[in-house]
């Protein structure tokens, strides 16, 4: 009887959800190679192809699908088995700005719960200065968070990957001659806010607030509904809107660091967030 190796079957499910060697490696704490290693390893073990290696994207052959549901079942009964023999259960307290939490956020947190359902998340939504703040303050065990190229840098962030803000708007959507260009955004403080204003500023364009929302869920949706511009990036935004930056004149809005700060210790819950972390990026 063939018995499988949990860490390769873990790598495997790891390289699968993130689509990538590289964030695989990254969320367990190892190489790159060592990834690919034991992916290898598995497939000689199984004597099939489970992934299509390709220069620019890492896809799952036929096989691959239909062992990925195996595989998770698989590390879901190991963790069970596990949890049997103990009552008490991880939390992690983790603080995700909302121009990060992407709109692909409930798959994500179900993957999560499926590679760690003895995790307790508790998940706070904001603005990347309230996050901090909070951290700072240790009712966070951990936060994901966004800097803006003004944002002084600190010494406890990693940069997990960097991105375009992009002035989104409904396909529809048309500026009116002579009228200053309408903005759809949130609530002050927010540092995507400050730089889309001070971006136009910069370059002598006038603008007007048509909307303001509390949350970036609001202020999609009032792009999606053509009432305005808004300054997001395209992971975050409603799906459909366009970048109408290139044709109505608009200055290109700076790339931000989208960073993780952290002072997990379980070795456990510190995978699990670099799995999250990864999955966070990985429709880019």
């Amino acid at each position: 009887m063939k018995v499988l190796d949990l860490d390769a079957v873990r790598a495997f499910v790891l390289v699968a959800d993130l689509h990538s060697f590289t964030r695989a490696a990254d969320a367990l704490d190892t190489t790159q190679s060592a990834v690919s290693l034991k992916l290898k390893r598995l497939e000689s073990h199984l004597g099939k192809q489970l992934v299509e290696r390709t220069p620019r994207v890492v896809r799952l052959s036929a096989d691959g699908h239909v062992f990925l549901n195996a595989a998770r079942d698989l590390l879901n009964a190991h963790e069970r088995a596990l949890g049997s023999l103990s009552v008490e259960r991880r939390r992690l307290t983790l603080g995700l700005s909302e121009h990060v939490a992407g709109t692909d956020l409930p798959d994500l947190l179900a993957k999560l719960n499926a590679y760690d359902p003895a995790l307790v998340i508790e998940l706070h939504l904001g603005s990347s200065a309230t996050l901090l703040a909070q951290f700072d303050e240790r009712r966070l065990d951990a936060v994901i968070v966004r800097y803006e190229p003004d944002d002084a840098p600190r010494e406890d962030a990693t940069v997990l990957f960097s991105e375009p803000l992009g002035w989104l708007a409904a396909p529809q959507w048309l500026l009116r001659v002579g009228e200053p260009l309408p903005l759809a955004l949130l609530t002050a403080p927010c540092n995507v806010r400050a730089v889309a204003i001070h971006t136009l500023d910069e370059a002598g364009i006038a603008w007007r607030e048509a909307f303001v929302g509390g949350g970036v869920a609001a202020v999609g949706a009032a792009a999606a509904a053509g009432l305005a511009v808004a300054p997001l990036a395209r992971r975050v935004a409603p799906r459909g809107l366009v970048d109408v930056g290139a044709r109505i004149d608009l200055p290109t809005l700076p790339e931000s660091r989208v960073t993780l700060h952290s002072r997990l210790r379980d070795p456990r819950s510190v995978e699990t967030l670099r799995m999250l972390a990864g999955g966070l990026g990985s429709g880019l």
